[in-house]
């Protein structure tokens, strides 16, 4: 039985609100806290090896444990792209270089170990550990170009955000008019949506005198939970509704 979410319009909806959740709760428990980028990765991470942990022993999909390793990944990317560009001084474009030779070799070693790149259906422990090991340094990766984007490019806030969504938007529209790899395009995607998370998270808590909407880490975090929440507990209805008239 597939463990993973079918990747839909309501996927990527979702994945938006979870990555942009966890850029607003990574910095809130990193800045806003003053917890710091090496102990809030360490607790991010952390949260993610449990989550990740009781997905893999479940026997099938549960959206809500399904989204919550999603958003776990997302604010531990958020963390250790914070911790390996500022802490460690790596810079944006020298952590991206990093996370993208680390994300290829993840994808190169799923290929040759499963014979494929299928999102569709994942089935084996094997190929749901590379899944989500791709997905941490994807969500990472994105966090660093967000970063990239929204304060060294001088694109700001919503610039990056605009620049980010319409690369998305070619990336769909490539997928209905074009036959190219529906894989690659899925990774293009997947990996895009978290800076697009990133600066549009950055734009939601930043003030006002700086470009952004003012509504603070905390504030921005609660509008987001309850955004991600309502979205996943739609999917699930609607599930629901089809498998009932499937049966009926």
């Amino acid at each position: 039985m597939n463990k993973v979410a079918q990747v839909t319009f309501y996927f990527w909806i979702i994945k938006i609100c979870a990555t942009t959740l966890g850029e607003t709760a990574g910095d809130l428990l990193s800045m806003t806290m003053n917890i710091g980028y090496a102990l809030s990765s360490i607790i991010l991470i952390s949260l993610f090896l449990i989550t990740l942990a009781m997905q893999l022993l479940t026997s099938k999909f549960h959206p809500v444990l399904y989204w919550l390793v999603i958003l776990t990944t997302s604010t531990a990317g958020t963390t250790i792209s914070d911790y390996m560009d500022r802490t460690l001084g790596l810079g944006y474009a020298k952590g991206s270089l990093i996370l993208v030779t680390c994300l290829l070799i993840v994808l190169a070693a799923w290929r040759f170990s499963e014979k494929t790149l299928s999102v569709s259906n994942i089935q084996t422990t094997k190929a749901e550990l590379f899944y989500w090991v791709a997905i941490l340094f994807s969500n990472t990766l994105g966090t660093a170009l967000g970063d990239f984007l929204a304060d060294d490019s001088g694109l700001g806030f919503l610039g990056g955000a605009t620049l980010v969504g319409g690369f998305i938007a070619l990336i769909a529209l490539a997928s209905y008019v074009t036959q190219l790899n529906r894989v690659m395009l899925f990774w293009l995607a997947f990996i895009l949506t978290r800076p697009f998370g990133a600066t549009f998270g950055d734009l939601l808590t930043k003030p006002i005198e700086k470009g952004g909407l003012g509504f603070g880490t905390v504030g921005s975090s609660m509008i987001l939970a309850v955004l991600l929440v309502a979205f996943v507990v739609y999917t699930i209805s609607v599930e629901k509704r089809v498998s009932r008239e499937a049966t009926a």
